[in-house]
């Protein structure tokens, strides 16, 4: 005899749990919201792209001591005037969050630039040059 089985297209894919709890309360962990970058090394000068997305160029702190470098971003949480309405959900992340990296050689400072647009941050690094050893006298 042939064996009957039921057919759900949607059992395995969690597709009615997207609808279902959309207007639910949802308990997430806050987790900390992190700059993600690449670096990269073209000729003297490391080029660094990090994605800050949602915060102000004015909000972003850039420092640079030697060869360690640290991106610092202050993201700020819009406050919505609310006309007779309540927000539903919020997902958004909000504070202060900063990535420190150290490089192989030392940064020139003067000679290093930052631009921010459309959420990237991008630093030109230029490398120190590297001054060579003096030889002294023994007397």
């Amino acid at each position: 005899m042939n064996n009957l089985t039921r057919c759900d297209p949607f059992a395995e894919t969690g597709f009615d749990e997207l609808f279902r709890g959309f207007f639910r309360p949802v308990r997430v962990e806050k987790e900390p919201m992190a700059i993600k970058m690449d670096v990269a090394e073209r000729g003297n000068t490391y080029v660094v792209k990090a994605e800050i997305p949602g915060v102000a160029k004015e909000d972003i702190q850039v420092s640079i001591e030697g060869n360690q470098i640290t991106i610092g971003a202050e993201v700020k949480r819009e406050s919505e005037a609310a006309e007779g309405g309540r927000a539903l959900r919020r997902e958004r992340h909000y504070g202060s969050v900063y990535r420190a990296f150290t490089l192989p050689v030392d940064v020139d400072e003067a000679a290093s630039s930052a631009r921010y647009e459309n959420g990237v941050l991008e630093l030109t690094l230029a490398k120190k040059p590297v001054l060579a050893g003096r030889k002294l006298t023994v007397q």
